[in-house]
């Protein structure tokens, strides 16, 4: 175990009918004005937006609403709300929904106090450790951005999803009702819970020796996961399966299954540059690919992918050939992919990249590594163009 830093302020409030609290938290802190920011019409359709309206309202807070939050946030939208605060003298951001918007409200907190161009804070060209107050509402599990330090942003010129990530962003409270997610399309609930086992994956799938306490926590949470779903996927409206899923999500993404270890975070980047250039859902480009990668890199740590299959997903160890128990475990993988209906390659994720598309996206996606991309084996423009290759 290698050394680290740990650190989550974000208070959770979680359970039954908790939207409903939002008013005292931000009158207990002291502001005055909310940006509400989310995404859809299903806020207006489920009354959550009322309530909200109605807790802030009793509180005495005034709020100016922001829709129009995209999946895959775009930065004009990032820029219009810069705006409306400013305008507004809102002195507190909440977010409603699940990591669009709160990804999408970081960055308008990163763009109302500071005066830098908020395009070359997630190109990395400068950092800051300032962000105006956010909050959130939780109603889908998956990204974690509730309570984790990272915000994903798409610039449309070029159509680059890029991310920023510092602890400053993490929100001062994320209210989570697992309620909440009940009317989500199924396919929008299995690639949330895609993303999560992947957020779990990106830090489990490590190099650095003597990480037992860590592997087991994230063995627990990722078995957790892979069974929640199923469970979800067949009775939208298991409460237990649902709050499983919602604070995975959270502990997932929070830092803590990466503690003491030297994540990889590959699979992450090359999807990244899938998002940016087709628009496709997270969790499902993530799926699409991690197989393609998993076949790749496996021979670096075969052990650790021997593990993965026997403690994740049961797979019998045969100690007399751990590759074979490690291929096993990525087709587990994949089989667990296919009953929660999402895809395992590009052609079943529904694109078809051209050779021209696939060097650009490999292109695109080492840039942001200074030439390579990953930790548990080291990509490099060729290997990421022969993953996006295999994955078709």
């Amino acid at each position: 175990m290698i050394n680290f830093e740990f650190y989550n302020p974000t208070k959770v409030i979680f359970g039954k009918e908790t939207e409903v609290l939002v008013g005292k938290e931000i009158k207990d802190r002291g502001f005055k004005k909310v940006l509400i920011h989310f995404s859809g019409t299903y806020l207006y359709e489920n009354g959550v937006l009322d309530r909200v309206h109605n807790s802030l309202s009793e509180c005495g807070i005034e709020y100016v609403d922001l829709g129009g939050v995209i999946p895959n946030p775009r930065m004009s939208l990032v820029m219009k709300g810069i705006e409306i605060c400013q305008k507004e003298n809102v002195d507190f951001i909440l977010a409603i929904g699940g990591g669009s918007p709160i990804d999408s409200a970081k960055a308008i907190g990163y763009g109302l106090v500071n005066d830098f161009d908020l395009v070359d804070l997630y190109m990395g060209r400068v950092t800051t450790d300032k962000i105006a107050p956010i909050g959130c509402i939780s109603t889908i599990a998956a990204t974690g951005s509730e309570t984790s330090n990272s915000s994903v942003i798409t610039i449309e010129e070029g159509m680059l999803k890029r991310s920023y990530n510092h602890d400053c962003a993490r929100p001062l409270f994320a209210i989570m009702n697992p309620e909440l997610t009940y009317t989500l399309p199924i396919y929008q609930t299995a690639s949330g819970a895609s993303d999560i086992m992947m957020h779990t994956m990106e830090r489990y799938f490590t190099n650095t020796s003597d990480v037992e306490l860590i592997d087991r926590m994230a063995e627990g949470l990722l078995v957790t996961v892979k069974e929640a779903a199923l469970k979800v996927v067949k009775n939208p409206t298991d409460y237990n399966a649902r709050a499983d899923l919602m604070w995975a999500g959270s502990l997932s993404h929070n830092g803590l299954t990466g503690t003491g270890r030297i994540a990889d975070f590959a699979s992450h980047k090359i999807e990244h540059e899938l998002g940016g250039m087709f628009d496709v859902a997270h969790g499902a480009g993530l799926c699409a690919i991690w197989g393609s990668w998993a076949r790749y890199v496996y021979k670096t740590n075969i052990p650790r992918f021997a593990q993965f299959a026997a403690n994740v997903f049961g797979v019998s160890t045969n100690l007399y050939d751990l590759e074979q128990t490690a291929l096993e475990g990525i087709e587990a993988f994949e089989d667990w992919c296919d009953k929660i209906g999402m895809p395992t390659s590009l052609s079943a994720l529904g694109i078809h990249p051209t050779l021209e598309q696939v060097d650009e996206m490999a292109a695109k996606c080492v840039a942001t590594g200074n030439g390579h991309v990953g930790f548990f084996k080291p990509l490099y423009k060729e290997d990421v163009i022969a993953i996006l290759n295999l994955a078709k």
